[in-house]
């Protein structure tokens, strides 16, 4: 009997064997792995930056922060399509403590293809970057979109045409596993006659983490109600999301060292998450939209702003990862 017995035993382990093989090569792919990273929405707790000359670097954000009296937590840039993502700057402003923000914009990009599906071997490359990177990252994507200045815009493109772009990126993203992005929905403040109505580019609540609205103080009228109030306002309509004051600074011709007390006092009244500060020198294109945003050099503004980071800003980093 036990020669059977063996001889059946070797047939069973064979057949199993074979069956085993031939499950490996129907088996499905399997999915990315899951990342996940996420920011806490806390008021008043971010300090954002835009700098020339980061990336690549890091000094210009230092020379903010002695200027601000505060390291940044947040340092934003802008992406142009089919631009890879800044894994090594990631890494390196990760290492100070800063969370990289990266406004992708679809220059020279067909949005309708983008929603088709036509660059989505590139998106799946950014997307499979910003995972491998394994921290937090805030990503919009077409920042104004309801302004008419950009080809992706208000006037210039179908606002649904936008919302399917939109909610396909951040689809294909979670599908590479990259639940390490902040989805930041970035709109421009309320311009007369140069604005369109915001909902029309809402994506919809699953697709947005934050909103961010861009605004600047031009002219020593300019408040925060009538520069942020009314689209903050807009906002409260369709949705709770937090929001972020997610490109601004104060002119010289608006009263810089005066102004930024109201920047900041609003940021607190209106509970939105905190600021980024478009430290840039545009001046040199000489009208009054193109000034000197930045503080540096400015040692009456450096201290206005230096106590609005102090007295409205939570002094505790959000960071996490």
């Amino acid at each position: 009997m036990r020669p059977r017995v063996v001889m059946l035993l070797a047939f069973v382990i064979a057949a199993v064997a074979v069956g085993f093989t031939g499950a490996r090569f129907t088996l499905l792919p399997s999915s990315p792995p899951v990342v996940r990273a996420s920011l806490p929405p806390h008021p008043a707790s971010y300090l954002g930056v835009f700098e020339d000359g980061s990336p690549p670097g890091y000094e210009p954000i230092a020379e903010f922060a002695q200027a601000a009296g505060r390291k940044p937590n947040l340092v934003g840039y802008y992406s142009g399509w089919a631009e890879p993502f800044a894994a090594s700057y990631a890494q390196m402003i990760r290492r100070h403590g800063v969370i990289p923000f990266v406004q992708i914009d679809p220059t020279l990009a067909s949005v309708s293809g983008i929603a088709a599906g036509d660059y989505d071997i590139y998106l799946r490359t950014y997307a499979d970057a910003v995972r491998a990177f394994g921290h937090p990252v805030v990503i919009g994507f077409g920042h104004e979109m309801n302004a008419d200045w950009y080809s992706w815009g208000y006037g210039n493109l179908p606002a649904s045409t936008f919302v399917a772009a939109w909610q396909h990126i951040v689809t294909l993203f979670r599908a590479q596993g990259a639940d390490n992005v902040t989805w930041l929905w970035t709109l421009q403040a309320d311009e007369a006659g140069k604005t369109g109505p915001v909902e029309d580019w809402w994506p919809g609540a699953t697709y947005v983490n934050w909103v961010g609205i861009d605004g600047y103080y031009y002219r020593p009228s300019d408040t925060f109600v009538n520069v942020f109030g009314k689209t903050i306002d807009q906002v409260r309509k369709f949705t709770d999301k937090p929001v972020l004051l997610s490109e601004t600074a104060v002119g010289p011709d608006a009263g810089q060292a005066l102004k930024i007390p109201d920047l900041f006092a609003g940021m607190h009244k209106y509970k939105t998450l905190g600021l980024v500060w478009f430290d840039k020198d545009r001046f040199h294109r000489g009208n009054i939209l193109d000034q000197n945003w930045r503080l540096e050099g400015n040692r009456v503004a450096e201290s206005s702003f230096a106590l609005g980071v102090r007295d409205d800003l939570t002094p505790n980093s959000p960071h996490r990862s």
